[in-house]
């Protein structure tokens, strides 16, 4: 397959074509169910991280959960 470029958080990077974004954010160790994505400015449902697929120029954020912090 022919690798096309995207931008994820701000870096260049290199993927297959007809990726889908679950499977990139699973290539790049993160669980989809932990993380929240934007796709060329607009915030995605979890629910179309399967079924979307990356095209060429695409500009995403992807932002982890993490625990922790104070007590309560």
């Amino acid at each position: 397959m022919m690798n096309m470029k995207i931008i994820c958080n701000g870096a260049k990077i290199a993927v297959e074509d007809e990726l889908s974004l679950a499977m990139f954010l699973r290539g790049k160790g993160l669980d989809p169910d932990t993380v929240a994505v934007a796709c060329d400015g607009a915030i995605l449902a979890r629910e179309t991280y399967a079924d979307l697929r990356l095209r060429e120029g695409m500009v995403l954020e992807v932002v982890r959960f993490v625990g922790g912090g104070a007590s309560c």
